[in-house]
């Protein structure tokens, strides 16, 4: 299925925003087109055991279960040039991962500047994600989105 407006159709559409610590989750409408926070899911960080660490594979797994998405949409971190980094790295194999475990299409969005449209004082992971989902709709097509790599 192609990346872009025609791969959520009418339906929903989960969007992320990957950290070491949290992952941002937003919830989105195809009709609508547009999205809101949903959730914080905890990694655990860095010092955690690996149990815990994966964790947050069964929350997010039970999410995807709920809600039911036909599209999934990841933020991809970069420099501001555009050049990639070790989160880069990290967002694309979350991207990657959220693939072969749930079988769904994964859309990559460039998220360099999606920081600047919230409140650094106020602004939580699931509202990151909401602005890296909401970003994907605006672009109604897969032209601003990163493909796999």
């Amino acid at each position: 299925m192609p990346e872009g407006k025609n791969a959520a159709g009418d339906g929903i559409v989960l969007g992320f925003d990957f950290g070491l610590r949290r992952i941002g989750v937003a919830l989105g409408n195809g009709v609508t087109r547009s999205a809101s926070g949903l959730q914080v899911v905890d990694r655990g960080g860095a010092r955690a055991a690996r149990v815990r660490r994966d964790a947050h594979w069964a929350e997010l797994a039970a999410l995807i279960e709920h809600w039911q998405p036909r599209q999934l949409v990841v933020g991809v971190a970069r420099y501001p040039d555009g050049a990639a980094h070790e989160m880069t790295r990290r967002c694309e194999r979350f991207a990657r991962q959220l693939e072969g475990r749930f079988g769904l299409p994964v859309a990559r969005v460039d998220e360099r500047y999606s920081s600047a449209v919230l409140d650094p004082g106020a602004a939580t992971d699931d509202q990151a994600a909401a602005v890296i989902l909401q970003q994907w709709f605006d672009q109604g097509d897969a032209g601003g989105a990163e493909s796999a790599c």
